[in-house]
C-alpha cells in the first residue's frame, strides 16, 4: 500500500542522498548509509537496479523494503530496468532466490512488488531523478504522472525509455545500442529541463569510475528555437 500510494514523480525534500545501481552489493549499501548518514536523519533516493549481478540481491532488496516500511517518507525506491521478470531471469536474481529458498516463490513475490515501484522522483522541484533517462514521448512531468506503472516494463514507449535510456555526446536523439530506450543529447536535455523548471536530471544505469559524472555542463544554453516547441 505504501508503494501504491506514491506518485510516478515522487516529491522528495532536502537533505537527500541520491544513490545509483546497487546490483546486490549488500555491504556497499551498508557503507552508503555509513557515509551518507542514517535514516531518518537523511532522506535517500535509490534509483533502481537493486538486484542481479551481485551475490546478495535478496538481502539488499529486503533491507531497502524494511526501511521503506519503517521510514516511508525518508526513502524513495525507483524502478530500474532490472526490476523486471524478464531481466532477473537472465542476470541472477531468479537463480539466487532458487538457490537460497529452494523454490521461486520469493522471486515471484518480489517481481510483483517491482510493479509498484515509482518511476521517478523530484527533489524540491528542481532535481529530477530517474533510473535511465529521457524519452522523446515525454516533454512534461505530468506525462510521466499518467503512466500506468503497475505492469512489466514494456519494450517500447515512455515507460521503457525512462528505465533504459542513456545520455550521449550528441545533439538530439539516436537509437540505443541496448535495443531499448534511446540515446539522448544536450538539446533534448536542455529542453526538458527548461519546460519543467529543472536544474538537473540525476540518473543511474551506467558505471562511471569517478562515482559520478556531469553531462552537458560545459556549454551555454541555446536560445529557444521554433522546433523546440
Amino acid at each position: 500500500e505504501i508503494l501504491i500510494e506514491e506518485n510516478n514523480v515522487q516529491p522528495v525534500r532536502l537533505p537527500v542522498v541520491i544513490c545509483g545501481d546497487l546490483h546486490g552489493q549488500f555491504f556497499d549499501l551498508l557503507e552508503l548509509f555509513n557515509i551518507g548518514g542514517p535514516i531518518p536523519e537523511k532522506n535517500y533516493i535509490f534509483m533502481g537496479d537493486f538486484v542481479d549481478r551481485g551475490y546478495n540481491s535478496v538481502e539488499t532488496l529486503e533491507l531497502l523494503l524494511l526501511l521503506k516500511i519503517r521510514y516511508p517518507a525518508c526513502i524513495t525506491l525507483l524502478r530500474g530496468n532490472h526490476e523486471s521478470r524478464q531481466i532477473t531471469q537472465v542476470y541472477g536474481f531468479y537463480d539466487e532466490c532458487l538457490r537460497k529458498y529452494g523454490n521461486t516463490n520469493p522471486w515471484k513475490y518480489c517481481t510483483e512488488i517491482f510493479d509498484y515501484l515509482t518511476l521517478s522522483a523530484i527533489v524540491e522541484g528542481s532535481v529530477f531523478c530517474v533510473h535511465g533517462g529521457l524519452s522523446p514521448d515525454v516533454k512534461l512531468l505530468d506525462q510521466i504522472r499518467t503512466i500506468n506503472r503497475a505492469q512489466e516494463i514494456p519494450h517500447e514507449g515512455a515507460f521503457g525509455d525512462l528505465v533504459w535510456s542513456d545520455p550521449e555526446d550528441i545533439e538530439n536523439w539516436a537509437v540505443s545500442p541496448r535495443g531499448a530506450g534511446w540515446l539522448f543529447g544536450e538539446r533534448p536535455t536542455e529542453h526538458f529541463n527548461r519546460l519543467n523548471g529543472l536544474d538537473l536530471v540525476a540518473r543511474a544505469h551506467q558505471l562511471v569510475q569517478e562515482g559520478y559524472k556531469y553531462m552537458f555542463c560545459d556549454t551555454k544554453r541555446r536560445e529557444n528555437k521554433d522546433d523546440d516547441t
